[in-house]
This record gives structure tokens, C-alpha cells and sequence, in this order.
């Protein structure tokens, strides 16, 4: 595993991390996502990404975290990075969601007791709220910091303006922003507009969620819907409709793979990887075999600069 500074901060993420979240709740057995987290260790991958509402169902992944550090991961704390959010919708009633301070602070609390916790490494606002003030929102996550809650502070989907405002106010607080997490693949390019410049100015890292488009980057969907896929499974988050639109593109990604020797998968994450703002590329692999295919993409070389150019006006065709 390789590892990269995550801004200008003291801390080094691996390259590639492991997302939990609808990939280790109780759609898998103990023993299944405890095979998971054992070979991502053994891979060198550090980083752990949850959130209070992974699962399926919501909390299932922090409570099934919190089972695997009794069954000896807890061991291993001081070697991982462990992460959580608070923002999306966890509870009913008026503080279950979005950014107040009281549902921040209050997650954040549950979070650590299902995950048998003293401490997360780094707290994240999972999005920004329209209708609470910024102000009130990072000074939860300062709050979470100083009270020894989170070791770092961090933010998810702020579009550039509003991510350059949240880390002056982190600054001025003394808890500087430590990583920003956002969207970024081959079918999503927006960060290029503007956020990965305003890391780069602000020294925050960056870590890039869904870089293989939800498993749509790895080509399996090419030949139509694997009955053990996610499009499969009845997921809301991607149907056989969102798919249609992909394949041509992801045709040609694929046979641009093939000319240059390269799998499809280990293209995608090499492309997200080429950026030095992107720390880490955040993977939600269901199974260890699908984990070791990721990490196996740092075997192969880094993009060429005229892989970049060709790949640049392919995805933008």
C-alpha cells in the first residue's frame, strides 16, 4: 500500500480506502465482514469510512464495527484511521437530520456507542444544511474535537464556495479541516470545477467516494445486471435506468483499458488517483475477492501523461 499526506496535516492515508456502507450491515454475516476488514488490514488499508446511518438497515454498520473490535480489532485501534458523519437523515422527529448542532453532537455520541468507542479519528459534516447557519454547523464539529470526541474535523459535498468558508471558520477556531469527501469518477467530473483548486489553497485533502460509479467502472454491467450485483439487489441508488445511458462510454473506457494493458477497474482507480488533491479513493467492496482486485490497481503503473490527454477528451466526448 502506498500512502499519501492528507493536506497539510501530520496524517497519511492509504491510497486506497474502505467504505462501509451498504456493504456491512445486516445483509452480511459477522464472520463475513469480519473476512472484509481482515484483508483490507492486511492490504495496508488503514482508513475505515462509515456513517450514522450505513447499514442497511441505519446504524448497522457502526453496531457490526463495534462487534469486530470486540472480536479483536480493538487491538489494531492505534493502526486505523476510523471515520463517521452526521447530516443525512437517522432518526424521525426535528433532530435526526441536516446540521444543527444538537443532531451533529447527539449522532455523534450514538455513533461511538455502537461502535464501542472512545474516540473517532475524523468527524464529518455529511452534507451542508441550507436552513442552519454554517457557523453552527462547524462549531459542532469543533466541539467534537475539543471535547476529545474526534481527532479531526472534516466535511462532505460543500461545493467550493461554501468548503472555503467552512475551513476559514474550522481555522479561526484552531481546528483546521482536515479532508474534504466528495463524488469523483470517470462519470462524475464536476470536482474540476473549482473543488479540487479550493483544496489545494486551503491544504485540505481530499478524499474521493464511489470512484468506480457504484461498481459501474468495473464493466460488469456491460453484458446487462449479475443477478449478486448492487442493480440487482433493488438498490435506490442504482437501477437498470441509470445504467442504459452508461454503457456506451463505459464501452469505450473499457476498450481504451484493454489497448493500454490495463483492467477497467485498475483504470478507474489510477484515473481518480492522478490528481495529488485526491489523498485517497474511498471503495465499497461487498467481498474480499472484489477488495483485492481494487488494491491490486497500485500494481499497475501510474496514467501517462498521454493517457491523461486521450482519457480527457474521451470523457468529455
Amino acid at each position: 500500500m502506498n500512502y499519501r499526506r492528507c493536506g497539510r496535516s501530520g496524517i497519511l492515508l492509504p491510497e486506497i480506502s474502505l467504505g462501509l456502507w451498504h456493504n456491512f450491515g445486516e445483509t452480511s454475516t459477522v464472520d463475513e465482514s469480519y473476512a472484509l476488514l481482515a484483508k483490507a488490514f492486511d492490504l495496508g488499508i488503514t482508513h475505515f469510512d462509515l456513517a450514522n446511518n450505513y447499514g442497511p438497515p441505519p446504524g448497522a454498520a457502526e453496531a457490526r464495527l463495534g462487534e469486530l473490535m470486540e472480536k479483536g480489532f480493538r487491538t489494531h485501534r492505534d493502526e486505523v484511521v476510523i471515520s463517521t458523519k452526521a447530516g443525512h437523515l437517522m432518526w424521525d422527529g426535528p433532530y435526526g437530520d441536516w446540521g444543527s448542532r444538537k443532531h451533529l453532537l447527539a449522532s455523534l455520541d450514538q455513533s461511538l456507542r455502537r461502535m464501542k468507542l472512545d474516540y473517532v479519528d475524523i468527524f464529518y459534516s455529511h452534507r451542508p444544511d441550507p436552513e442552519t447557519p454554517l457557523e453552527e454547523t462547524i462549531g459542532a464539529l469543533v466541539t467534537a474535537v475539543q471535547s476529545g470526541r474526534a481527532l479531526y474535523a472534516g466535511i462532505s459535498k460543500y461545493p467550493p464556495e461554501l468548503a472555503r468558508r467552512a475551513c476559514a471558520l474550522l481555522k479561526d477556531a484552531g481546528v483546521p479541516c482536515l479532508i474534504h469527501q466528495f463524488r469523483y469518477n470517470m462519470m462524475e467530473l464536476s470536482p474540476e470545477e473549482g473543488l479540487l483548486d479550493t483544496l489545494k489553497e486551503e491544504g485540505v485533502g481530499g478524499i474521493a467516494f464511489s470512484p468506480l460509479a457504484q461498481g459501474v467502472l468495473t464493466g460488469k454491467y456491460l453484458a446487462g445486471v449479475p443477478g449478486s450485483s448492487r442493480a440487482a439487489s433493488g438498490s435506490v441508488f442504482l437501477t437498470e435506468d441509470r445504467l442504459e445511458p452508461t454503457r456506451q462510454k463505459v464501452a469505450a473506457l473499457d476498450a481504451f483499458a484493454r489497448e493500454h494493458g490495463r483492467e477497467l477497474t485498475q483504470l478507474a482507480l489510477r484515473w481518480v488517483l492522478r490528481k495529488q488533491e485526491v489523498t485517497s479513493a474511498l471503495i465499497g467492496a461487498r467481498t474480499v475477492e472484489q477488495l483485492a482486485d481494487c488494491a491490486a490497481c497500485l500494481d499497475s503503473p501510474a496514467l501517462t501523461e498521454a493517457e491523461c490527454r486521450a482519457l480527457d477528451v474521451l470523457l468529455r466526448e
